[in-house]
């Protein structure tokens, strides 16, 4: 009762302060654009009556007559709470931001366009099968028709100027493409690191900065080798490299590499570990939050059919969620889907590239970027076979963007049949035909059985592993097809009664297809299987509390390091070395919001990352001024590095006397970053929550700062980390959902998000989860009784 009473004064206090922040904008404007949820609709495409009922957070529970009406209503539904969101996501995975928000968005659209997501998602329209074509198209109808009975649109429409067009059934596809982007692109980042550490530095230098594992990571696959295994420090190698190094700054490394990796856990036990034998699934994806969040809570219910869970607002597609037979969580699989082709081109040749023995001529789109203001900007996309070519060049050469995302066979929509699944062989065969981004994807079904296995399509590679960039021109290096449906790996109802997955590498160098180069760093998944083996039986609630967990093993060794590295520091500066000392030691092991000392070590290891990497690296630097060193397992090259202490690898030798030297400097400097950041405040008054603080804000509050009170999530402390923590919770990066669920049992699942249903302000809905969602406080899995009343007639 005492989190209950806590809620709604945070309820209480967060309404004040809109209301303040709404005095004069027009109040009366505002809220009139607030849509009724009770009475009676028209929807002219539907076959048939349908109802829907919205409960106390703004959840709609929809019911029809057909699974082709329940969309529409869905379509409907969605357009009432989150109208100008997916407007926004649609206008960016379009390349038509700029039209809106003016030159500052071009970059942006122009890397749309490049990809050419509008021109894919006709393409890949036109090649699905009629029932899906016809689910697409009734999503869009529901859309169209509250964009045509509204009688005031969203807010955001009139202070941009502008009103939205029609949606069209190709727009659903235009938003899977912009999750592809979210999860898989950013390994043209990693393989244009490795191509100039490849070109740069000694092999043996290239293969100790960036291995494909860590303790963690070992442990939980014991045996298994990778392909790029961890190695002992090669000093005879690295030692020629600092005399190298020059004027090498810190943001040559990427200290926040592998905490803001779009990612999540999963995990699910089976009836082995449980009272009753039911089987239970646990899912929090981890992506950057902003406002509204970017799912949307829904139950649906049609002839053979109930179905719960969250929706990707803009599509009729359930992510995650049950049906009354299986529920199915999802992770990014973080593998290696694109690759850069080098292009040979010859002035003598101009407007081709080779191909085999010949040259071919690059294909061109135009295309015509409208700019608020400021008229039109041409750009002009080529084409190879291979995919379009990239905006930069790679070490002075072109390079052609090979994306399973941008491969019309790559793509499809088999991800709406999970919907209707009916057990766990038919769920399975569906994910692994699926063409939505790669991901890990567990189930639970109603008979207490569980499976992992995964989804996306994997690239069949020969004559490389895809890592940096070659030329594929002689037709010895390329794809083969993707992996086949049958060969996609699985693992059903282990002896151990469960499964987990956390981002973190699943495949040794023996398996036969390459999945990827860096995954995540493994504690999390170390952590989630240590705690699903310790507990004999669970139920929703321990797997939730799970989910809330904060233990941070991995920052031990930095407390270690740290606390040595004080009897370094000059006697002279006693008083800070006591100060750091007493805070370093009243560290709990957790990220609690009152945890004490935590932000040195995170701050100790930044700067640690950033001053013992980036002299080794300054060759990359001069081959390519905009490289950056950033590496999910950069703590395994750097803990070697730490640990050997060799004196031949001291960084700036002529400024330390010895490793006890460089890292009590380090240790010093970090105490030194974070105090500056909190002026009049000593180490002891910093606990973790006072450093870990929401910010996640609506699209507007950059633009217009006088409008963040009115529309941004309070600002308050947080529990759990970004990287390094099974609850992960950052200022902009954070569990975007915590569900847990067992298909059989939905009276004791759990479901609650950041923000609200809502993306309208003045709403009720706008932001009456995010107590809940702070302080770790169950919502009910199921929408509640109706406090809201829609009837939908044809």
């Amino acid at each position: 009762m005492a989190k209950a009473k806590k809620i709604w004064v945070n309820l209480a206090s967060a309404g004040a302060a809109l209301l303040l922040g709404i005095s004069g904008l027009g109040y009366a404007w505002l809220h009139s654009s607030l849509p009724a949820l009770d009475g009676e609709r028209r929807l002219p495409q539907l076959a048939a009556p349908a109802a829907v009922a919205t409960d106390l957070h703004g959840i709609p529970s929809i019911h029809a007559a057909s699974r082709t009406d329940a969309v529409r209503v869905l379509g409907y539904v969605t357009a009432r709470d989150r109208l100008f969101q997916m407007d926004l996501m649609r206008r960016k995975n379009a390349g038509r931001l700029a039209e809106v928000f003016g030159d500052k968005a071009f970059d942006s659209d122009k890397q749309a366009r490049i990809y050419g997501f509008k021109l894919r998602a006709g393409r890949v329209f036109a090649a699905l099968p009629v029932t899906h074509r016809e689910y697409l198209q009734a999503y869009a109808d529901g859309v169209n028709s509250y964009l045509m009975q509204a009688r005031v649109l969203p807010f955001e429409f009139g202070a941009l100027g502008y009103s939205p067009e029609l949606w069209q059934a190709e727009d659903c596809l235009l938003m899977m493409f912009g999750m592809f982007e979210t999860l898989t692109a950013r390994a043209e980042q990693s393989e244009r690191m490795l191509s100039v550490m490849q070109r740069s530095l000694p092999a043996a230098a290239v293969a100790f900065f960036t291995p494909d594992t860590d303790r963690y990571t070992d442990q939980l696959l014991q045996a298994g080798a990778s392909l790029r295994p961890s190695q002992p420090v090669p000093a005879a190698i690295l030692q020629p490299l600092l005399a190298q190094t020059g004027s090498v700054g810190p943001q040559l490394a990427d200290a926040a590499a592998g905490e803001s990796l779009a990612g999540s856990n999963a995990w699910a036990v089976s009836g082995r570990k449980t009272a009753d034998g039911r089987a239970i699934l646990a899912n929090d994806m981890h992506l950057s939050i902003n406002v509204p969040n970017i799912w949307y809570r829904i139950e649906l219910a049609y002839p053979g059919v109930e179905a719960v869970g969250v929706n990707l607002p803009g599509t009729p597609f359930l992510i995650a969620g049950s049906n009354r037979y299986l529920a199915w969580g999802v992770t990014n699989l973080g593998g290696d889907f694109l690759d850069l082709v080098q292009l040979e081109t010859d002035p003598e040749h101009a407007g081709q590239y080779r191909d085999g023995d010949g040259w071919r001529a690059f294909e061109q789109r135009r295309e015509t970027i409208r700019i608020k203001g400021g008229g039109e900007r041409e750009l002009v996309v080529r084409e190879t076979r291979w995919g379009p070519v990239a905006d930069k060049p790679l070490l002075g050469r072109p390079v052609a963007i090979r994306w399973a995302a941008l491969d019309t066979e790559a793509v499809n929509t088999e991800w709406l049949e999970l919907e209707q699944s009916q057990n766990l062989e038919q769920a399975l065969a569906i994910a692994n035909r699926a063409g939505v981004p790669q991901l890990n994807v567990l189930f639970a079904d109603n008979s207490g059985r569980i499976a992992w296995t995964l989804t996306g399509k994997i690239p069949l590679r020969f004559g490389g592993d895809g890592s940096v960039s070659t030329s594929w021109a002689d037709g010895n290096t390329g794809w083969s097809g993707y992996l086949p449906p049958e060969r996609m790996p699985r693992n059903l109802d282990p002896t151990q009664g469960f499964l987990a997955s956390a981002n973190e590498r699943r495949f040794g160098a023996d398996y036969p297809v390459v999945i990827g180069h860096q995954f995540a760093n493994g504690y999390r998944a170390f952590r989630i299987s240590q705690k699903l083996r310790q507990t004999a039986l669970h139920d929703e609630w321990s797997l939730f509390n799970l989910q809330l967990d904060t233990e941070s093993e991995f920052f031990g060794y930095y407390r270690q390091l740290a606390l040595h590295a004080l009897n370094g520091i000059d006697p002279a500066a006693q008083a800070e070395t006591a100060a750091i000392r007493a805070y370093l030691l009243a560290w709990n092991g957790r990220a609690d919001a009152d945890s004490l000392g935590l932000p040195l070590l995170v701050e100790f290891r930044k700067q640690l990352i950033e001053a013992v990497i980036p002299p080794f690296l300054a060759a990359c630097k001069q081959a390519d001024p905009e490289f950056s060193y950033a590496w999910n397992y950069v703590d395994t090259p750097l803990q070697a590095l730490l640990s050997a202490a060799d004196p031949a690898l001291l960084p700036d030798a002529a400024r330390y006397r010895d490793w006890d030297d460089f890292v009590a400097a380090q240790l010093q400097a970090a105490a030194g970053k974070l105090l500056a950041r909190n002026p009049g405040k000593k180490l002891a008054d910093l606990t973790w929550g006072s450093q870990n603080r929401a910010a996640y804000a609506h699209p507007f509050s950059k633009a217009m700062p006088f409008l963040a009170a009115f529309l941004n999530m309070p600002e308050q402390t947080l529990a759990g980390c970004t990287g390094y923590c099974v609850r992960v919770a950052g200022a902009n990066f954070a569990a975007s959902e915590r569900l847990v669920v067992s298909p059989g049992h939905w009276q004791d699942g759990i479901l609650h998000m950041p923000g609200g249903q809502s993306g309208h302000p003045l709403s009720e809905f706008y932001m009456d989860q995010q107590p809940y969602w702070l302080q770790g406080v169950p919502l009910a899995l199921q929408a509640g009784d109706a406090e809201y009343r829609w009837t939908l007639k044809p």
